[in-house]
């Protein structure tokens, strides 16, 4: 039976932002760290999904309406067919009839972690219509539950502690399950040289990332020895970036790794890809790799301001994306009181 509560809000939106990973992923998939531990050095940018979440008028006759890339009439949660949405429902109940509505500054399916930040976002939404107060840690956990124990889903914890906390951050997993997150304090205005040198480039290539992520888990064990290689450079990434920002080396660092996850499964790079990262190198950009799982998505690159518009210039067949550094995780961007 749902625990008891009273709502004094009529709706809320929460506001999540998407992240892009500097080193360490895949370290962050159980079934490697139980055994190994793992790190990730990631940040958060001022790209957002924004989650709505408002009781609905008996007039409109459904018990559950959903509105994202498609709308969804319903009057069953277990009809519900967004994944996520119906089970951060039954995780947190919020007495129907209910209108979620959800937009992205970004495509989905492009490897900044959209499906982590919905997820993230319409808990907090949740429970703040259920007058609770949440923490970014219950939070982050809440969508790890959801998404990796509930729904089964190849994927790993960094993109859930990323949403909720925000921030520039090396987050550490545990071999007995628990989660570290160290902000990473960079001086002489480390952050800003960070993300003046940073360029990210929209392949145009949305994908489905469960299946390459299934066949890297299914070869953990195969790759253990670049997957180690992963959790030394995110060690050596934190590092680096705490004794301030140094473009060559970030970059190279960024390089290496990029060429030990092409190698952990099929379908991670195609020859578009290998195509643009090598013309962004060519034209000055020190290192970078493909965003998320692999396939499509977006390239992040390292490259000296005075190189940039070189890079844009090899790299003209694709949409460059202006980012800056984003240092708050999920938060209530609006409140409408009963």
């Amino acid at each position: 039976m749902a625990k008891k509560y009273k709502s004094l809000l009529r709706a809320v939106t929460t506001i999540t932002p998407l992240r892009f990973s500097l080193a360490g992923g895949g370290t962050d998939i159980p079934s490697y760290f139980t055994r190994n531990g793992g790190g990730v050095v990631s940040s958060t940018i001022d790209k957002y999904v924004y989650v709505t979440v408002k009781h609905h008028s008996p007039l409109f006759d459904e018990a559950y309406r959903l509105t994202y890339s498609v709308t969804e009439h319903v009057n069953s949660l277990d009809d519900i067919k967004n994944d996520i949405a119906r089970e951060c429902l039954r995780l947190v109940h919020v007495d129907a009839p209910l209108h979620i509505a959800t937009a992205s500054d970004l495509p989905a399916l492009s490897g900044l972690g959209s499906s982590s930040s919905f997820a993230v976002g319409l808990l907090y939404a949740l429970h703040a219509l259920r007058g609770e107060n949440v923490s970014a840690g219950q939070l982050a956990e809440e969508a790890c539950h959801i998404e990796i124990d509930v729904l089964r889903h190849p994927i790993g914890k960094q993109d859930q502690y990323a949403a909720a906390f925000g921030g520039l951050n090396y987050i550490a997993f545990q071999r007995d399950g628990r989660v570290n997150l160290d902000p990473l304090w960079m001086a002489n205005d480390g952050i800003s040289e960070l993300f003046q040198h940073s360029m990210l480039f929209w392949t145009g290539q949305q994908r489905e990332a469960s299946n390459i992520l299934k066949r890297q888990v299914g070869r953990i064990a195969e790759k253990k020895a670049g997957y180690k290689k992963l959790q030394r450079l995110a060690e050596d990434c934190r590092k680096s970036l705490l004794g301030g920002f140094n473009a060559k080396a970030l970059g190279s660092l960024l390089d290496e790794g990029w060429h030990i996850k092409r190698d952990l499964s099929e379908g991670i790079s195609n020859q578009n890809i290998d195509d643009w990262y090598k013309r962004a190198k060519a034209a000055g950009a020190s290192g970078g790799k493909l965003l998320g799982a692999g396939g499509g998505g977006f390239i992040y690159l390292i490259a000296p301001p005075d190189k940039q518009q070189s890079v844009c210039a090899r790299l003209r067949d694709m949409t460059r994306v202006r980012i800056s550094y984003e240092p708050r995780g999920a938060r209530i961007l609006s409140t409408l009181a009963e």
